[in-house]
């Protein structure tokens, strides 16, 4: 996969996981791009350590639900760490 497909699938996996979530997420689409890249990369390597296999295909169900798993577990630690700054 280019890295043109890999920013692609990293911003639509990350505004599902925007989606999938309750609540305000705050930050734009660089952040959601930076967001969905990040948990791509993280589903990859769960995906490498359970499956055996990381991100394959752009078209690939796997790929999608592997990067959306990661973007999920990435934004729950993003809001995790932004929601201690806004009330320290």
């Amino acid at each position: 996969m280019g890295i043109l497909a890999f920013l692609i699938l990293g911003l639509i996996a990350g505004a599902i996981a925007k989606a999938i979530l309750p609540g305000t997420q705050g930050g734009g689409w660089v952040i959601t791009l930076v967001l969905g890249v990040v948990g791509a990369i993280l589903g990859g390597w769960i995906g490498s350590l359970v499956f055996g296999g990381g991100l394959g295909d752009f078209f690939d169900l796997r790929t999608w639900l592997l990067s959306i798993l990661g973007a999920v577990i990435v934004l729950l630690i993003y809001g995790a760490v932004a929601g201690r700054r806004t009330r320290a």
